[in-house]
Order: C-alpha cells, then sequence, then structure tokens
C-alpha cells in the first residue's frame, strides 16, 4: 500500500499529472490497436521473437513520440494558468471536457485505422492526407459504407464510461500548490521533446522487418498521418540515388533509340522523332480507365467466380495484354501514366501537384493532329484535382455537372452509376461525330469503389455486398457501353482501349509486391484488330505510345514509354511504385529504391507478390534510377512541357 501511494503521489498527485495520464491513455489504445490489426492479419504476419519485439517496442517509441506533439496544448495550459485559477472547480470542469475530448479523439481514431488498415492494410498515408482535402467525398463515401451513428453512439458512451474511471485522478493533484518557476521547468522540458523528435526520429525505423505488414504494425497512425502531411512531395534528389545527370541522359537517351528516328537535340533526353510505318489512321479513340481492376479478377487470369463475363469476351475478340503493370496503387497515378507516359515520380502524383499545366500529354498529341481530346468523368472532378489538371493540359473536360439528374439512374457520393457515364459518354461522341471531329475520349469510371454501390437489377449480385458485385456491375455496364456504340456510325472506325487504373489491393507481405501491380488491358476494335494475347512486359506508360504506334501516327515524343509491339526481345520493364518506394522490374528481377539513397535488388514471385533478396544488379540499379532521376529532373526543371 505505501508503495501504491508513493507512485500514485509522482505520478498523479501534482500539477503535471494530466500529462502522464494523456500519455497513458495514447499508449495504451495504441497497445490495443497495433494488438487488434495484428491479429487481423495473422496470416500475413511472420511471428518471430524479434518481429514481436520490433513491433512493440519500436511501436512504443513511435507511440511516445506521437505523444509529445500530441499533448503541446495541454502542457501549455497547465504551465501558464495561474495556480489560484488552476485550483478552482471550474478547471475541474475544463480537464473533465479535455480528457473527454482526449478519450473520444483517441477511440475514434482506433476505429478509424482498423477500417484503413482493412481497405490499405497499412497504417495513414498520402491516402488519408488526400481525405482530409476531399471532405465531401470522403465523409460521404464511409457513412454510406458503415454505421457511423451507431459507431459515434457507442464511442460517446464508452467516452465517457473511461472518464468517469480517470476522473478521480485527473482531480486529484487540483489541491497542490506548483509555483510559476517550478512550472515553467518542467514544461520547458516536456516540450523539448517534440523539438527533439521532429529533428531526430526517422520514420524508417519502422522498417526494421522485410515482412511489410511487421513493418506497418511497428508504426503509429498519429504519427505516420503527421509524417505523410509533412512529407507531401519528395525530391528525388535530396532522397533516392543518383546519377551525375550527364550519365543519366546519356542511359535514357539509349533506352529511347528502338522506337525513334533520332534524338533531335543532345541536351532534350527523350525528346526524339517517333516515324511509324505505314499510312496513318485516322480513327477514334475510347480509352476507358477502370476503377480498381485487378487482373485476376478475369477468368483468363484464373479467376472461377465469373464477375467479368464481358471484359472476357471482348478479350477474346481483341488483343489482351496479359503483363501489363500499374505505375501506382492510387488513380491518380495512373492517369498521370495513362496521359503523361512518365514514371512515378516519389510523394504526390503530378495529377496533384502545382504548377502541373501544360505538360506534354497524349492528349495534346491528339489535339495537334486535329482530335477533340476529351476527359469524362462521372464524379465531380474537382476531386483529385482532375479537372484542373486535364483542362490544362490537352483535354476538354466533362464530369458530373454535365449530367441531368433526371437522367441519373443511380449515383452514391463518388458520382454517377457507370451506366450514366457511358451514357453521357456515347451523346459527347455523336456531337463530335457530327461535327465531322475525330475524338480521343479518355473515360474514368467511378462504380467499383467503396460503398459498392450501383443499381438493382443489372446483375445478380445485390448493391452494397461487396467488391466482386461492384466489379461485376462495372463489366456489365461496359458490355452494355460496347453493345450501344456497335450500332453507331461511328463505330468501325473506333479502336476501345479497356485498362485499369490500379489493382483492386496493394497490399502484400512486402514493401512492394509484384501481383498487386497486375492489371489487364484490352485493345477491341473488331475488323481492325488480329484477336490475340499480348504476352510481353508491359508498363501502363507505355500505354499512349502503344495507341500512337497502332494508329501509325508520326510524333515528336517526350514519353518515357515505348510502342510494345516494336519492342525487341530484352527491351521490356515496367515501373511499380508507391508514394516512396520505386520499382523497376526488367529480366525477371526487381530493383527497389529508396528514400535513404538505398536500392536493393530482388527476385520477384509473380504469382504470389513475394521477393527475394539477391546480388545487386548495378546495370539494372543504374538503368531504375536514370529513368526516376531524368523523370524528376524534367517535371522540376519544367523540361516536360508540350512541345
Amino acid at each position: 500500500m505505501i508503495y501504491k501511494n508513493k507512485l500514485e503521489r509522482l505520478f498523479f498527485q501534482h500539477r503535471f499529472s494530466p500529462v502522464v495520464i494523456a500519455t497513458l491513455l495514447l499508449c495504451a489504445v495504441s497497445l490495443i490497436t497495433r494488438t487488434i490489426l495484428l491479429i487481423s492479419s495473422k496470416q500475413y504476419v511472420d511471428f518471430s521473437i524479434l518481429n514481436l519485439l520490433g513491433i512493440y517496442l519500436i511501436g512504443l517509441l513511435f507511440d511516445l513520440a506521437a505523444a509529445s506533439f500530441a499533448l503541446i496544448p495541454l502542457v501549455l495550459y497547465i504551465w501558464l494558468m495561474p495556480d489560484k485559477l488552476y485550483r478552482k472547480k471550474f478547471n475541474r470542469v475544463l480537464l473533465s471536457i479535455y480528457f473527454l475530448v482526449v478519450i473520444g479523439t483517441l477511440l475514434f481514431n482506433a476505429v478509424s485505422e482498423w477500417f484503413f488498415w482493412e481497405e490499405f492494410s497499412v497504417r495513414y498515408n498520402f491516402i488519408a492526407v488526400d481525405y482530409l482535402v476531399y471532405t465531401t467525398e470522403v465523409i460521404g463515401n464511409i457513412r454510406q459504407s458503415y454505421p457511423v451513428n451507431t459507431i459515434l453512439i457507442v464511442l460517446l458512451l464508452v467516452s465517457l464510461g473511461l472518464l468517469l474511471l480517470l476522473n478521480r485522478y485527473v482531480w486529484k493533484h487540483n489541491e497542490q500548490s506548483f509555483r510559476f518557476k517550478q512550472r515553467t521547468a518542467v514544461a520547458l522540458v516536456l516540450l523539448c521533446i517534440p523539438v527533439f523528435v521532429f529533428f531526430s526520429f526517422n520514420h524508417k525505423w519502422k522498417y526494421f522487418s522485410t515482412n511489410q505488414y511487421v513493418s506497418e504494425l511497428a508504426g503509429n497512425g498519429m504519427y505516420d498521418f503527421g509524417n505523410a502531411f509533412w512529407n507531401n512531395e519528395l525530391d528525388y534528389d535530396t532522397f533516392y540515388k543518383t546519377l551525375p545527370i550527364e550519365k543519366a541522359e546519356v542511359m535514357i537517351r539509349k533506352q529511347m533509340n528502338p522506337d525513334s528516328v533520332g534524338v533531335l537535340a543532345a541536351d532534350k533526353f527523350t525528346l526524339r522523332h517517333i516515324d511509324n510505318p505505314g499510312e496513318e489512321k485516322r480513327m477514334n479513340v475510347v480509352l476507358i480507365s477502370v476503377e480498381s481492376l485487378s487482373a485476376d479478377f478475369m477468368t483468363h487470369f484464373g479467376n472461377t467466380q465469373g464477375i467479368t463475363p464481358q471484359l472476357d469476351s471482348l478479350a477474346k475478340q481483341g488483343v489482351l495484354f496479359t503483363n501489363l503493370y500499374a505505375s501506382g496503387t492510387r488513380t491518380v497515378r495512373g492517369l498521370e501514366a495513362l496521359a503523361l507516359s512518365i514514371p512515378p515520380t516519389p510523394g504526390q502524383s503530378i495529377v496533384k501537384r502545382p504548377d502541373n499545366k501544360g505538360l506534354f500529354s497524349l492528349g495534346s498529341i491528339f489535339k495537334s493532329k486535329g482530335y477533340h481530346s476529351r476527359y469524362v468523368y462521372g464524379g465531380y472532378g474537382y476531386f483529385d484535382n482532375m479537372n484542373a489538371f486535364f483542362s490544362e493540359n490537352g483535354y476538354d473536360v466533362t464530369d458530373r455537372k454535365a449530367i441531368k439528374d433526371s437522367e441519373v439512374h443511380y449515383q452514391n457520393i463518388w458520382g454517377v452509376a457507370d451506366e450514366d457515364l457511358f451514357t453521357l459518354s456515347l451523346r459527347l461522341a455523336d456531337e463530335d461525330y457530327h461535327n465531322k471531329k475525330n475524338f480521343f475520349a479518355h473515360i474514368m469510371t467511378v462504380s467499383n469503389h467503396r460503398p459498392y454501390t450501383y443499381p438493382e437489377g443489372r446483375i445478380d449480385i445485390p448493391s452494397h455486398t461487396g467488391r466482386e458485385g461492384a466489379v461485376k456491375y462495372t463489366d456489365y455496364a461496359i458490355g452494355r457501353f460496347i453493345k450501344e456504340a456497335s450500332a453507331k456510325p461511328w463505330f468501325k472506325n473506333t479502336i476501345f482501349v479497356i485498362v485499369a487504373d490500379h489493382c483492386a489491393s496493394s497490399a502484400g507481405a512486402v514493401e512492394l509486391p509484384v501481383n498487386k501491380y497486375h492489371i489487364p488491358m484490352i485493345f477491341y476494335s473488331p475488323g481492325n484488330i488480329t484477336p490475340g494475347n499480348f504476352d510481353k512486359l508491359t508498363a501502363q506508360i507505355d500505354v499512349p505510345p502503344t495507341i500512337l504506334g497502332f494508329l501509325n501516327m508520326d510524333y515528336t515524343s517526350k514519353f518515357f514509354g515505348h510502342d510494345v509491339f516494336r519492342m525487341k526481345p530484352g527491351e521490356e520493364r515496367a515501373f511499380i511504385s508507391t508514394y516512396q518506394s520505386l520499382g523497376y522490374i526488367k529480366n525477371n528481377k526487381l530493383v527497389i529504391l529508396e528514400p535513404n539513397k538505398k536500392a536493393k535488388t530482388y527476385a520477384p514471385d509473380f504469382i504470389t507478390g513475394s521477393s527475394t533478396l539477391v546480388a545487386p544488379d548495378e546495370s539494372l540499379i543504374n538503368e531504375a534510377v536514370s529513368n526516376y532521376q531524368v523523370a524528376s529532373y524534367l517535371y522540376r526543371n519544367h523540361l516536360y512541357n508540350k512541345l
């Protein structure tokens, strides 16, 4: 009992005891959250003693780091509040309100982390930061996906219960006098801790294991959110392995030679003239980028659920690309690759960066050829900066605002159902045809996204039952679109390119699981293309030059991508990435560039996604570095602008 009383006096009977209590609260909730996430991912976690120690000890370190920032307002309040006022009854009320807010916030964050982990299998990152920007869509999506009101009521009741248990410790210290000079000494020490953390802590400390789940569990969601918010962009030259820029340029020019007549100038990096043999085909192009369409949803890649019957049929009538890899894990990365044909630069996608106007794009090339270049989206295009990006880079943008409410069969927070998007697209194509204008239309679907809702009665899976239903509905909508388009006078002179923006899930046991970037693509144009499969390794950035190559278009290019139909054996490669890990696939090897200027070589398993560390392949590493370094260099120095 004496020992207990000493502990209570030490921690709970002085002016700053609320700081101790709040710290213990944060660490306790974080510990429970970490354990629940660990149990939920047990099939993916490598349960070794070292990994478990790392998860909980490194995790505690980040928990304390997060607490040091979170408690700054409380430390300031305790420090600056005069002693007489601090011992008044109203201070008890203020502290009780404060702790109710703290407990509620911690519990709400824990629940949010659970849902975020369920969706992405990582702690908070760039995606969570984006969610703060697009509150209308995100809050609407959450409300349509989860019983939010019930969750909030339960959290409030639990918070009140915990507050009642803690109140005697929160109030117990109020009778103790603590002079300003004494308070200042303690407060300055406490306020120096977050300063030390800011300058000394490294977010990469949590990546102590080769198992990605283990590393993520060692983190703290709040700390990771702050890190993602602060490091919205990563300067390539500062954080990544580099080459002398002259050497990188030489390597890039060598890689560009196979599909060009010649580089136009010695200091223009990727600038070259593309001379495609044969007469130019003045065909219309409809590029459909499909939300979250993993390759393994299709029957050809082993799926037995029958959720893509329309795409399976189109694949047999067109060219199915069987070995294509997405640049990233988000829609903006897919749009970046399909519009700009540039490797994914670290940090935020170019689509969402400032100063991204007037870039060299697929839309600008078609526009220079007399086409009407369009970007058509079923939601409101301010989301993810789509309207601003596409309208400033060669496209005319049409979004949800162009559809009358009377024309909408169904909509959720992300936009109208895909069938309504395609009805709008048909109308726009008809307008261009009647105006005797060739058109290039990039259409972005939205239905294959949580909350997975769509019009009832279209398919045999009820709305709001899961991903499989959303995939099958999008498949239905695409099939219906193609069928309706086939009755149009412009159909026979049109090529349809159907490709995913990214996979449905990017989670894996390793940092860059290659199977989570495997996406399908179909070139479909009856009478104009010979059906078959294209099995060579293909990067998402290769899609624009491959479309132009199919049309036999001659043009001056800045694209990093290649026309894959003209690639020779050994030239195939692909780019995959997160916001900070940059991958380069070639010759059945995977090079990963990391922000600490490290480069590692792996032998990836393209079926399971696992990878084994192998001896560094310096030649391949230099190829990877040259692509990513030059891409960042050109964008940063405004050298990737349209001609």
